[in-house]
């Protein structure tokens, strides 16, 4: 009993190893982490939106440091109403002219300013939705690998339990072991059915979370291989890099933004003008006969700002409030992605601290135990029960040596989101 139960176990792992291998995916079509991101970021339509909008603000720059349009005007005055005869009075005229509106101040060349931070706040914000989104399936694709490589851990586990299930019937039917022994064996097997489930259900829920994103080559085999990211920068120094990043840098546009504003309120302080030039064409003659003289007027208008309190000094006021609103929202995402830096960065070390303790002693460790039980138990020096134990205990072990370096990758994609990683830049 003690060869064949050793003779099936060592096939039942070669077989299932074989098997793991074929589903899990020796699939050339496999997707892997790198086509994930970059199917994810050509989909994406905020990236698109973004951008359009700032290429709209690149237009309209050009627009906002141009005058308005010049009015046409055209009529006649003092025409009059008895015989509408436009010969008949001195004073008629047929007029024709042009008016030209000049804004105040440097109101134009400001707002080409103003424009042009929107349009590299947009295209900032732009570059930031894609970082968060190949963090975001980084993240995802990692945890739907765990999933997938932990229910092929979890039917090589089965294949054995199945096998002792079959073995301890035998031997109770020849009355070598007790009834407890098969009922365990039995247990430990529907356990497992129903861990492979949940795993299922995990896994269903990060594909249909992936579909988001790439939409139906998330139901695609992913390779076998462990997902592989960019390296961390060393040395990094936060005052540094963070500045630089998409999002400061979107925020720190909307402030200067928010400055153009202000300045722009303050030229309400100044008149604006505009000019007026017509020509008045005359017809008729004068009493002596002679033909009538036409008329030429030019007319300068100005704005005259003299009650600045309740207009002017509160436009100005609202604007310098709402600089400050976006130098405050700046400084709260600085001290946010700082946060999200340092506790990640502690996460990444300690999580490879245990990554290291897995690799050199605890997965060894845990299959010299089952070994060694099993040797045990085929002596006849060992309950089944321990046996048992020490198969779901390397199974444990094996399932969190996964979990820890899926775990590690993931907080190594939230650091390379702040840091900025560019490796998909478009």
């Amino acid at each position: 009993m003690c060869h064949s139960l050793f003779r099936i176990i060592k096939r039942s792992f070669s077989l299932l190893l074989c098997a793991a291998s074929l589903l899990f995916t020796c699939n050339s079509n496999a997707l892997n982490l790198k086509q994930a991101e970059q199917l994810a970021i050509q989909s994406d339509p905020s990236i698109k939106a973004f951008k359009a909008t700032s290429l709209s603000f690149v237009d309209e720059s050009v627009a906002d440091d141009t005058l308005p349009d010049p009015k046409l005007r055209f009529g006649a005055i003092n025409v009059p109403v008895d015989t509408f005869d436009l010969d008949q009075e001195q004073m008629t005229q047929v007029k024709i002219g042009i008016q030209q509106t000049f804004p105040r101040g440097d109101v134009l060349s400001i707002k080409q300013k103003q424009s042009q931070y929107l349009s590299r706040a947009a295209l900032s914000m732009a570059d930031d939705i894609q970082l968060k989104i190949v963090r975001d399936v980084r993240e995802t694709y990692l945890n739907l690998f765990y999933e997938i490589a932990a229910y092929q851990i979890i039917r090589e586990t089965r294949q054995l339990f199945s096998e002792l299930v079959k073995i301890t019937g035998s031997n109770y039917a020849a009355g070598r072991v007790n009834l407890q022994d098969v009922m365990l064996a039995e247990l430990e097997l529907a356990r497992l059915d129903d861990r492979s489930t949940k795993i299922q259900a995990r896994e269903e829920s990060y594909r249909a979370n992936m579909e988001q994103w790439i939409g139906d080559a998330a139901w695609n085999n992913i390779s076998s291989d462990f997902p592989v990211l960019p390296v961390l920068p060393e040395h990094v120094d936060l005052n540094q890099i963070i500045p630089f990043h998409p999002l400061i840098r979107a925020e720190s546009e909307k402030i200067n933004a928010s400055k153009q504003m202000t300045e722009m309120a303050r030229q309400e302080y100044k008149p604006g003008w505009s000019l007026l030039l017509d020509y008045g064409f005359r017809s008729g003659n004068n009493p002596d006969g002679t033909e009538r003289t036409d008329f030429a007027t030019a007319i300068v208008s100005l704005d005259i700002p003299l009650f600045t309190g309740n207009r002017q000094d509160k436009t100005v006021s609202s604007n310098q409030q709402k600089m400050a609103a976006a130098r405050y929202s700046k400084d709260d995402q600085l001290r946010k992605m700082k946060r999200i830096y340092e506790k990640n960065q502690h996460l990444w070390v300690r999580l490879g601290e245990r990554q290291l303790l897995y690799k050199n002693s605890l997965l060894a460790a845990a299959k010299n135990n089952s070994e060694a039980s099993l040797k045990a138990y085929q002596s006849g020096v060992s309950e089944f029960d321990v046996l048992m134990r020490a198969q779901i205990t390397e199974l444990d072990v094996r399932l969190e040596d996964l979990r820890v370096r899926v775990d590690r990758a993931a907080a190594q994609a939230r650091l390379l989101y702040i840091t900025g990683d560019s490796s998909n830049e478009s």
